[in-house]
This record gives C-alpha cells, sequence and structure tokens, in this order.
C-alpha cells in the first residue's frame, strides 16, 4: 500500500488548493446558476427515484407479510393473543414518547442547522427538491 501526503500532493497539484484551501468557500458557488440548479436536480432526481423504489419494496414487503400472517391466522396455523399485542403496543408508545421528549433539543438543533444551510445554498437545495419530486414522480 502506497501513503499519500496531502501537503506534497497539494503542492504539486494547484487545483487541489483552489478546491479544498484556506480561502476556498462554499464549492458550488464557484458554479453558475445553471449549472447549481442542473447540479441541485440530477442529484434529486437520483435520490427521489431511489426512495421511490425502496418505499415500494418496503411498503411490498410489509404489505405481504400483514397478509401472509391474516392467512396463517385464519387457517388456524397462527394463535395471535391480541390482549399481549395491544400491551406491547401501549407499552411502546410510552417508551417512545419518553424517548421524544429527551431527544427534541437534538432534533432542533438538526433543523436549525438544515435551515442555515438551505439559507446559504438556495439554487442547489431548490433544484434538488424538484429533480427529488420528478424522481418519485417517475
Amino acid at each position: 500500500y502506497e501513503v499519500l501526503d496531502l501537503t506534497e500532493y497539494a503542492r504539486r497539484h494547484h487545483w487541489w488548493n483552489r478546491v479544498f484551501g484556506r480561502n476556498s468557500g462554499p464549492i458550488v458557488e464557484k458554479y453558475s446558476v445553471a449549472t447549481q440548479i442542473v447540479m441541485g436536480g440530477v442529484t434529486g432526481w437520483c435520490a427521489g427515484f431511489l426512495f421511490q423504489k425502496v418505499g415500494k419494496l418496503a411498503a411490498t414487503a410489509v404489505g405481504g407479510g400483514f397478509l401472509l400472517l391474516q392467512i396463517a391466522s385464519h387457517s388456524g396455523y397462527v394463535q395471535v393473543d391480541w390482549k399481549r399485542v395491544e400491551k406491547d403496543v401501549n407499552k411502546a408508545k410510552k417508551q417512545l414518547k419518553k424517548r421524544a421528549n429527551k431527544a427534541a433539543p437534538e432534533i432542533n438543533t438538526l433543523i436549525e442547522e438544515s435551515t442555515e444551510f438551505i439559507k446559504q445554498n438556495i439554487v442547489v437545495s431548490s433544484g434538488f427538491v424538484g429533480g427529488f419530486l420528478l424522481g418519485l414522480a417517475s
């Protein structure tokens, strides 16, 4: 294996310094508005398309599992203790409420950081949202 010294690499390749140097700023700002919209749109479309495919697969798997469970229950292969299911669901609800109250400050911080990122990169963000919606639709 070869060890790559980034300082030496940056000295030999000036483009590296321009892109990743101290005064480089956000890399997206270096491109025109049209390029930023296209970059956001393409990445958004890819994300939306994958989200759609994975979502369909997950919905099919969960729905198929419930269907098989119902068929097995009605055929007598499986007996479901519904009182125990209800008790476990209520217990899980209480645990989720406790965790949600503890996680609220962390979620607010994440939302604030995301909002700030979107404000700073509004052109790319709008392209991403448009592409994401197109990806979901295709």
